[in-house]
């Protein structure tokens, strides 16, 4: 989404994403980024660079961010909340909005969020980002039915039109909940006892939003291959994506190693 921004240049952001928070640490000079969120870990030494913490995607402190002066404040469709984006706005600031929910969608808006938001020059790292997925292939084998929580307490999976679902899908994998078209949900809340019954070949496990470990989340799919997943690879747009095919597909293939 294109907002109207000032008539100078970008000088000072604030990100309210921890995967935007990334791509533009990484493609800008010191001093531009000027706000992130609590939950903003990559790259290391934010801190460092004099960043100020703003509270977190779900709740961030208005006046604070407003106190920052910023010429830009960037943010998620999924990831942030309407009436906080309406109050910044309210205060006069540029709000720009991404919806993210292919990998061709992320490249694209990466592009445009850094040369035409932030006024930066195409990073190295999004061209090294789309070689590496160009080059990716689904996995050995036959195409595994795999379902994806997403959260436990209650169980949560991905569904249709999700970010993730498209990475899975360009590694060989089928997601049940998000190729039935009779499913609208993008994260369907799903019984346990009605994920066991589709019979997927393998459940895949992310470390965030819930964290699931080893200890934590296998045990709930007896006799079914379990891959435990990094959450950064899997559902973060930004320079992790350079990364993500590989570690992915490792992650992927150990698990039905021991099939």
């Amino acid at each position: 989404m294109t907002v109207p921004l000032g008539p100078g240049p970008v000088r000072r952001v604030v990100s309210l994403v921890p995967s935007l928070t990334e791509a533009v640490a990484a493609a800008a000079p010191p001093g531009l980024l000027v706000g992130v969120t609590d939950w903003c870990t990559h790259p290391a030494g934010l801190d460092d660079r004099g960043v100020t913490r703003i509270g977190g995607t779900k709740n961030p402190d208005v006046e604070r961010i407003t106190a920052l002066a910023p010429d830009l404040v960037i943010a998620n469709e999924e990831e942030n909340r309407r009436p906080d984006l309406e109050a910044l706005r309210a205060a006069g600031l540029p709000v720009w909005v991404t919806d993210i929910r292919t990998l061709d969608q992320a490249f694209r808006s990466l592009h445009r969020l850094l040369t035409v938001g932030c006024g930066l020059p195409r990073p190295s790292w999004l061209d090294a980002a789309e070689a590496a997925w160009a080059a990716a292939g689904p996995l050995p084998g036959p195409a595994r039915r795999a379902v994806v929580p997403i959260w436990r307490r209650p169980w949560m999976v991905l569904g249709r039109d999700t970010f993730a679902g498209d990475l899975l899908h360009r590694l060989g994998l089928r997601l049940p909940h998000a190729d039935d078209p009779d499913q609208p949900a993008r994260y369907p809340a799903v019984p346990l006892p009605e994920l066991l019954a589709v019979r997927p070949d393998l459940v895949v496990l992310p470390d965030e939003p819930y964290r699931f470990t080893a200890e934590d989340g296998p045990e709930a799919f007896p006799g079914i291959p379990a891959a435990l997943v990094s959450g950064r690879h899997l559902t973060w747009y930004g320079p992790s994506l350079v990364e993500a095919p590989a570690v992915l597909a490792e992650q992927l293939a150990r698990a039905l190693t021991r099939e």
